[in-house]
């Protein structure tokens, strides 16, 4: 997180620049949202059984930056029987737990009636430490989705055995690490498109807390209140690639695929996609401090960082910042994908509009989400909230020093979230106070994952916290707008059909020409987490698909014609719409 100095004197010329294009901005009529929005989001966590709290570092002071960055969380359907389950990342605290009654992650079963049942201890999958993130992804292609855990020391990839338990092949797969190093954001990605998922995994400090500062070495200070040291003076961490053998191990492969020798350090979220469009995953990470990093697939094993050239690395003046979160869409219908960016409090999230070619503009302000600098950014995403066919954006806040509740002129420490109406003209709306309590009500989060858990149609989000209860917001609509899901099943690319592109063509009412929305499907993401591996599209009044179109990492194109709405339909490569699975309007199978 940056320093106040460096808060302050990037803050001054992003306000300027806020202010000129402000006045550039379309006239009130053009971006104001519908009267009536149709959506709301209602906190229903503890009545769904989420009732594992979140323990992460001191809750009214921290001594270590290591206490501050909290977990992430993940929407995963890790039983196969369609709909989505919980797994949430879990810390502890300096002064450690008796034997027994250390906080672990917890993994929620979907009882499929809108509530969970915690059943760590029977899946394997009770593990203490200091948590970080989770990604998804079916790495010996067995036809079960396995699950890998960063840490502060060492990681955990749990192989999913089919029957409900996991085996924590950390060691034996080569994945685990040394133990020194703080893990963060991961993501499987085949980044060399023969069939098997690599591993990515960033890096935040090298930080060793028997040497590390504490906040009267400095003093580090932040608006004169004494805080938690760093990242700038400590030493960066270096992001890993991990290649997977295809035998159940991996090969750490960082050196040689160009990663360590590249820019990017103090590593936070995780992002993968084809942002260049030529058929190869490349990798974005936002970096906490510096400039983030965007390793474009070079196609020969190897990866060059070119987010300062391609212009999503730095703030519209040129200036650090203090990255957190990551997310893609294409917001504007043009064919590439976008990056969303989390950042630090005095500061604006970062919106990179992709011009083509892995070439980016900064659109912050001119979209309209550079009206708040109040607030500190962690989990967010773009997701078609209203299913209008338009992705939207949500932004989870909380502040990073519990110190910070001393001062009374601050946004506080927990914080309100920021829900971005996209309005199908380049710019979005602020409908934050319109959406229901479970976007206006204050917490501190942390990681958030989206997913339709109740399989109503609509995309709900789980958010994990900082020493307090996640949450899971419930969208509840009235807008009766249309939708489909996408489960893709790789033969020849991987099994979970991790980096396959998707092209949604409808013909919406009141558009001239047909619409077409793109996406992946995506390991990781987000602040430390894990969407739904199920691509879904929103369809507005549409009642079919015109065209689906999926172009698989290992270059075969499916193509399938006039599918219905309202339906997750599971796509075999090379042959097609394998199964389907229909929903009524309360979320039950229908018929």
């Amino acid at each position: 997180m940056l320093s106040l100095d460096g808060v302050l004197s990037l803050v001054r010329p992003l306000r300027a620049r806020a202010h000129g294009l402000l006045q550039q901005a379309p006239a009130k009529s053009e971006t104001a949202p519908s009267a009536e929005l149709g959506i709301s989001f209602l906190n229903v966590a503890r009545e769904s059984g989420l009732n594992a709290k979140t323990i992460y570092g001191g809750e009214h002071k921290n001594k270590y930056l290591l206490e501050t960055t909290g977990c992430g969380v993940a929407f995963y359907d890790y039983d196969n029987d369609g709909w989505l389950d919980i797994f949430l990342v879990n810390g502890t605290r300096l002064e450690g737990f008796p034997a027994g009654s250390e906080p672990t992650s917890h993994l929620f079963r979907n009882n499929r009636d809108g509530t969970f049942t915690d059943v760590t201890q029977k899946a394997g999958v009770a593990h203490a430490g200091w948590g970080q993130g989770c990604c998804v992804g079916d790495y010996d292609n067995d036809g079960w989705d396995d699950l890998f855990v960063t840490y502060f020391g060492k990681n955990v990839l749990y192989h999913n055995n089919g029957d409900g338990t996991f085996t924590d092949v950390s060691q034996k797969a080569g994945v685990a690490g040394n133990g020194k190093r703080w893990n963060t954001g991961c993501a499987f990605v085949d980044y060399d498109r023969d069939g098997r998922l690599d591993l990515f995994v960033a890096n935040y400090i090298d930080m060793d807390l028997a040497t590390a500062p504490v906040p009267e070495s400095g003093p580090c200070l932040y608006k004169s209140i004494m805080v938690a040291c760093g990242p700038p003076g400590l030493q960066g961490g270096k992001n890993l690639l991990y290649h997977n053998n295809g035998d159940g191990t991996f090969t750490d492969v960082s050196e040689s695929a160009g990663i360590l020798s590249a820019n990017g350090t103090y590593g936070l979220g995780v992002l993968t996609a084809d942002f260049d469009n030529d058929g190869w995953p490349d990798i974005y990470v936002a970096d906490d401090s510096t400039a983030s990093a965007l390793y474009q697939n070079k196609k020969n094993g190897k990866f060059q960082d070119i987010a300062i050239e391609a212009g999503c690395a730095l703030s519209p003046d040129g200036k650090p910042q203090a990255g957190m979160g990551v997310s893609a869409a294409d917001y504007d219908m043009d064919g590439n994908l976008d990056i969303v960016k989390t950042n630090f409090a005095g500061d604006t999230p970062s919106l990179y509009r992709n011009q083509g070619g892995a070439t980016f503009e900064d659109t912050t302000f001119l979209a309209g989400l550079g009206a708040h600098t109040q607030f500190l950014g962690w989990g967010c995403g773009f997701f078609d909230m209203d299913n209008d066919g338009w992705p939207d954006i949500l932004i989870c806040n909380g502040h990073v020093y519990p110190e910070l509740e001393q001062l009374k002129t601050e946004a506080g420490y927990a914080q309100r979230k920021l829900l971005y109406q996209n309005l199908h003209n380049g710019h979005f709306a602020d409908i934050s106070f319109q959406a229901g309590p479970g976007i206006s009500e204050p917490s501190a989060s942390r990681g958030a994952a989206f997913g339709d858990f109740d399989n109503d149609g609509d995309i709900d989000i789980v958010v994990n916290t900082v020493n307090d209860y996640p949450q899971l917001l419930r969208c509840d609509s009235k807008l009766n707008h249309n939708w489909i899901k996408v489960k893709t099943i790789g033969t020849k690319s991987n099994r979970s059909g991790i980096g396959a592109r998707i092209s949604c063509v409808t013909q919406l009412p009141g558009e001239s020409k047909p619409h077409r929305q793109i996406d992946e499907v995506r390991s990781g993401g987000g602040y430390f987490s894990q969407n739904d591996l199920r691509v879904h599209f929103g369809l507005g009044k549409a009642d079919k698909v015109d065209a689906l179109e999926i172009r698989w990492p290992s270059g075969q194109v499916d193509t399938l014609k006039d599918v219905k709405a309202n339906q997750v339909v599971y796509v075999k490569e090379g042959e097609g719409i394998a199964r389907t699975m229909q929903f009524s309007k309360n979320g039950k199978p229908g018929k």
